[in-house]
């Protein structure tokens, strides 16, 4: 008796398996990279850099950014090769710019995201990053989990924060990498881009991986989840997005509905976890493969 009855274990969960199919997000293999050369002004040293941009509904941390004629470029993701194609590097870089004999540091997380970053950015964006990303973009599906393959390297070691200042403040807090999937139903009222939650899928990245960890999956879970944390929770401030209007806002995510059907997706991949400019120099997230199932 105790045999078949793990027998029909067995096959039901064969069944269940060979139901489920995977779509790869647009551009999720990560084999489609636009790249120019940049050259800073000469008041920062000249230096001619290239910069990465990405494919598909995909975008990135990098930016290429213009204030009081001074143009300057940070590269924090860029593609690297595994195997035969390539993957996704994100890294945590702390920038040291030289201006006037004056050394300023600046920190940048590397970070991918379903979404749009401005072309240029300016001295409005250096206080609030956030507002230069058109994030989320348009879907209508429902899938049970993201998954991926990633590796990382987590420093053990206390974050810092740098906004272009001469002294590196050190935080007494640790910094993670993080894996994210948001479902959103949105719509708008006089210029205010309103959301329902729809679904949730969060992940951290608190160690180093000794080498790729294929098919990793982030299941996504559908209305309040049971536990609410600060990651995960419904977010008015931080993600923002472009009106009927051409206005920046902010998404003003209103209640949970995993009821209903998503209008707009989030997927983030970040070697970081914090607010800008505040990090673990030397945190890598490497990842590919990114894909939906159903």
């Amino acid at each position: 008796m105790k045999s078949r009855i793990l027998l029909m274990a067995f096959l039901f969960a064969t069944v269940l398996s060979a139901q489920e199919r995977m779509e790869l997000v647009p551009c999720g293999d990560f084999e489609h990279w636009e790249s120019s050369q940049i050259k800073e002004s000469r008041l920062l040293g000249g230096h001619t850099k290239t910069f990465y941009k990405m494919g598909g509904v995909w975008d990135c941390s990098n930016a290429h950014a213009k204030a009081l004629g001074v143009e300057k470029v940070s590269v924090s993701v860029r593609p690297e090769k595994r195997g035969s194609g390539y993957c996704c590097r994100m890294e945590t870089t702390l920038e040291v710019v030289t201006a006037i004999g004056i050394d300023l540091k600046a920190l940048a997380t590397g970070s991918i995201f379903t979404g749009k970053m401005l072309g240029v950015v300016g001295m409005k964006h250096s206080t609030d990053p956030n507002s230069a990303i058109d994030m989320g973009v348009p879907f209508t599906k429902r899938p049970t989990a993201l998954v991926l393959d990633y590796k990382a390297v987590i420093q053990d070691k206390k974050a810092v924060y740098a906004n272009a200042i001469k002294k590196v403040k050190e935080l007494d807090v640790r910094d993670e990498g993080h894996i994210t999937i948001i479902l959103q139903h949105r719509w708008e009222e006089n210029g205010h881009v309103y959301a329902y939650r729809v679904g949730t899928g969060v992940k951290k990245i608190d160690k180093t991986t000794a080498d790729w960890v294929n098919d990793y999956r982030v299941p996504i879970e559908y209305g309040k989840p049971a536990v609410i944390k600060p990651y995960n929770a419904l977010c008015n401030n931080r993600q923002k997005t472009r009106n009927s209007q051409g206005k920046m806002v902010c998404i003003e995510e209103v209640d949970w509905r995993g009821d209903l059907t998503p209008t707009h997706m989030i997927i983030q991949v970040s070697a970081g976890s914090m607010k800008p400019f505040m990090g673990c120099p030397g945190n890598v997230v490497w990842c590919d493969n990114i894909r939906l199932a159903y």
